[in-house]
């Protein structure tokens, strides 16, 4: 038995692994690690099944005309008088966090960026495949270690600074697999394969350096869900002899049911909560998808659903009232322009969005932002300066705020135009392309796009084609038959932009078909990242 981890050295034979096993991942994969991991999958990955049934369950239901709503059952807890527990001093100010995919390079100019906080994402902003993950795991090791390098083919040699931002950690939802781990023949999931092996290697070193195992979780669409994580995370503690209460974890409210239940996520998280975050792209797509059978609730074209419609501004307003109110930080959302260099007037237009949309972030009450680009980290730190100048603004409660459900559910007005539909095609596609390629943090038109984008643009695509009331500001309808004209439009202009060559040696037209088919069907698919995932296993 190991006296570090109190459990035994060796996995069993019902843990498989499918995927190569270089020098560097065997420094992963340890025996110790392994048998950490298959412990909480055979705890734990029997509840994320049934959660994932639940989810089901709950989208038959809204497909059959239920909305959305505060939960009768827990008005006890919203009306408590409850906080979570206190911050770690180490994160009291997280007015600018970087976030970005976890290939070397990037892991180290995040860190030295001069952002308080750097978000490493496994999830959004990385293509799953194996060497992505198990690289990314080297890679965040390393980092904490200190001893992370990085030589360019100009030999220039990347390395970290004296003084660092502090790391946080993205593992994928917990309706993604690790489809080359098994046990007993079923895939691995992925929230727990990421985490665990984060965890196992790296907790003691952070806490060693005044830091923590800290995370941000993803696509959580229920405080059962948040139980799921606050249990994985108590025992986790437990079985290598951590205090309970180090993990610190920021929950990203990025569909529409989970604002619905932000006390209650809290609340299941006590112990262990430091936050929540707007994540603004998949709370959108989470309204699509959750509304697929209500015309209804059809949006037009995305620019134009804006922070500052209404059931964007109330869902920013109830995070930072519901935060403040339990004691930890409200994260605002992401800025994901980055330089135009080659273009003055734009680039001070971009910076110029940037900087009001920061300036409403710290004006409402948030007491940090993201950003993609480390041009952006100076902007976003000056303009929180300006308005907090204090660590955070939790003593900002807000008394005054009131969301009802008619706040979180009312409709915006707009158009629908066609330079929007084209945007859509266009960024669904080329994005698409670059994830199956491996990329999954896109620069495209000068902003550095993850898997969120697509996502709308897909669902939104889906929508005008499936409502009705989907036609373009003209008049005309919009099909799927017309759509797929478009997507062949955009495969000829990537060929023609970036040459045949080019063009043969990419996965445009997987991307094509799968976008397609996804548009064609009768139901909105639930995720891209899950349907084009088959296809990364296929390479």
């Amino acid at each position: 038995m190991n006296k570090q981890t109190g459990i035994q050295p060796r996995p069993s034979a019902g843990l498989t692994i499918s995927g190569a096993v270089t020098p560097a991942y065997a420094t992963i994969l340890t025996p110790d690690a392994l048998v950490f991991v298959e412990d909480l999958v055979r705890r734990f990955a029997p509840r994320v099944r049934e959660l994932l049934a639940r989810r089901v369950e709950r989208q038959q239901r809204l497909d059959a005309g239920e909305l959305p709503d505060f939960l009768p059952e827990t008005a006890a807890q919203r009306a408590g008088d409850w906080t979570v527990a206190p911050i770690p001093p180490v994160l009291l100010d997280r007015r600018v966090e970087i976030t970005g995919p976890v290939d070397r390079k990037m892991i180290i100019n995040a860190l030295n960026s001069g952002a308080r906080v750097f978000m490493a994402d496994f999830e959004d902003a990385s293509s799953p495949t194996w060497q992505i993950m198990m690289d990314g795991q080297v890679n965040v090791r390393d980092a904490v270690a200190g001893t992370i390098q990085w030589t360019a083919p100009s030999g220039r040699n990347y390395k970290l600074n004296s003084r660092t931002a502090v790391l946080m950690v993205r593992p994928r939802g917990w309706h993604m697999i690790e489809a080359h781990a098994r046990v007993d023949g079923d895939p691995v999931p992925a929230a727990l394969w990421d985490f665990g092996l984060f965890f196992f290697h790296n907790a003691r070193a952070l806490m060693a350096r005044g830091d923590g195992p800290y995370l941000y979780l993803p696509k959580m669409q229920s405080h059962p869900e948040a139980r799921l994580w606050n249990d994985v995370f108590v025992h986790a503690q437990e079985a290598l002899g951590i205090p309970r209460g180090t993990i610190r974890a920021t929950v990203l409210i990025e569909t529409i049911l989970a604002a619905f239940e932000m006390d209650e996520i809290l609340y299941e998280l006590r112990e262990h909560a430091a936050g929540l975050n707007c994540g603004r792209w998949d709370f959108i797509f989470s309204w699509i998808k959750c509304f697929r059978r209500h015309p209804q609730f059809m949006l037009p074209d995305r620019s134009q659903v804006s922070m500052s419609t209404h059931f964007m501004s109330s869902y920013s307003l109830l995070l930072i009232q519901t935060c403040h109110r339990r004691g930890v930080h409200a994260m605002g959302g992401m800025a994901a322009q980055i330089p135009i260099k080659d273009d003055a007037a734009a680039n001070e237009m971009a910076m110029l969005k940037v900087r009001k949309d920061k300036e409403r972030e710290a004006r409402n009450g948030h007491d940090g932002s993201w950003v993609s680009h480390p041009a952006l980290v100076p902007l976003c730190e000056e303009i929180y300066n300006q308005y907090m100048p204090g660590p955070n603004q939790i003593g900002r409660k807000l008394e005054d705020v009131c969301i009802t459900r008619e706040d979180l559910l009312k409709v915006p007005e707009g158009a629908i135009t066609s330079r929007g539909l084209m945007e859509n095609v266009s960024a669904a596609l080329r994005y698409t392309e670059s994830w199956l390629g491996g990329q999954g943090s896109v620069p495209l038109y000068n902003l550095m796009e993850d898997a969120a984008t697509a996502e709308i643009a897909r669902a939104q695509l889906w929508q005008w084609c499936h409502f009705p009331g989907g036609r373009l500001d003209d008049g005309r309808k919009i099909t799927v038959p017309y759509v797929h004209e478009l997507i062949a439009h955009e495969l000829e202009s990537i060929r023609l932009q970036f040459g045949t060559e080019h063009f043969a040696a990419h996965k445009y037209r997987l991307a094509a078909q799968l976008l397609e088919r996804m548009i064609a069907s009768e139901l909105l698919p639930d995720f891209l990242t899950t349907e084009a995932y088959e296809h990364l296993l296929r390479q």
